[in-house]
């Protein structure tokens, strides 16, 4: 998953936006800085998301001036697991019926800071009658 930002120059800085996901917002002193903390930023906008069980917006096609945060391959499983989840109005509790485990064990595949191996999203996404595609592109 690959979300557009805005970098601009901010005082003796750059700020970075993202127009998919407002609540990430980041800064540094250099543009290659503010760079590396916008990737931090967006993930931290998404525990939000998670946390409050909301849906994750996809993202936008890139717009001429924007650049490209790419998430982690497993973070990008869990906000496809989390938006699925939402969708369908499926809690914890019954995705872990239909997993056969517990609630304390999905709760953990739609925790950003939790490793989780990516099986286990694979697994729940089949639960909720989808499918975890990977490609090299």
């Amino acid at each position: 998953m690959n979300y557009p930002a805005v970098i601009k120059p901010d005082g003796d800085g750059w700020l970075v936006t993202f127009p998919d996901i407002p609540e990430a917002l980041s800064a540094g002193s250099t543009w290659d800085e503010a760079i590396v903390m916008a990737k931090d930023a967006l993930v931290t906008a998404l525990e939000f998301y998670f946390d409050d069980k909301r849906e994750i917006p996809e993202p936008s096609r890139v717009k001429k001036g924007q650049v490209v945060v790419e998430l982690p391959t497993s973070i990008a499983a869990k906000v496809l697991l989390l938006n699925e989840m939402v969708r369908q109005k499926v809690r914890p509790s019954e995705l872990a019926k239909r997993l056969g485990t517990t609630a304390q064990e999905v709760t953990r595949l739609t925790q950003l800071t939790h490793a989780t191996k990516i099986d286990g999203i694979d697994n729940a996404l089949h639960a909720l009658g989808k499918r975890l595609e990977i490609r090299a592109v």
